[in-house]
């Protein structure tokens, strides 16, 4: 049988409380060790309160915070598969580009989704082409 983490049998308040801290730790490290996590925050911290400010219903609101959220979920998973990629070898292989470049696809269609959803909800009935 596979040997198990020594945090894997924590329960109760003191999983939240390390899970806590471990989501904490990943923040920090994510904005201080790269570049494109780190403009995306500044980003959300523009866009998320901005979104108070326009005429928008509380759901569009909602829809546009829920995808610039989405950007930065997307960049954390993409930098999580770099790291492991790049824990496991620093040399070229294909499947190593293969996983990088889906992750950076991911980042890319959030980030496009954030334009869709923003358009959408600002613009509405206006975009509509028919």
């Amino acid at each position: 049988m596979p040997e198990e983490s020594q945090f894997k049998g924590k329960t109760g308040l003191r999983r939240v409380w390390n899970a806590l801290h471990y989501s904490l730790a990943g923040l920090r490290a994510a904005y201080g060790g790269e570049n494109a996590f780190r403009q995306e925050t500044w980003l959300a911290a523009i866009l998320i309160p901005l979104s108070f400010f326009l005429p928008v219903t509380w759901t569009g609101r909602a829809l546009m915070i829920a995808s610039v959220l989405v950007v930065l979920i997307a960049e954390l998973i993409n930098s999580a598969i770099e790291a492991v990629v790049d824990r496991i070898s620093l040399e070229r292989h294909p499947l190593s580009k293969q996983a990088k470049d889906a992750g950076s696809a991911a980042v890319f269609l959030a980030l496009l989704n954030v334009l869709a959803v923003w358009a959408c909800v600002l613009l509405g009935d206006r975009l509509s082409v028919f």
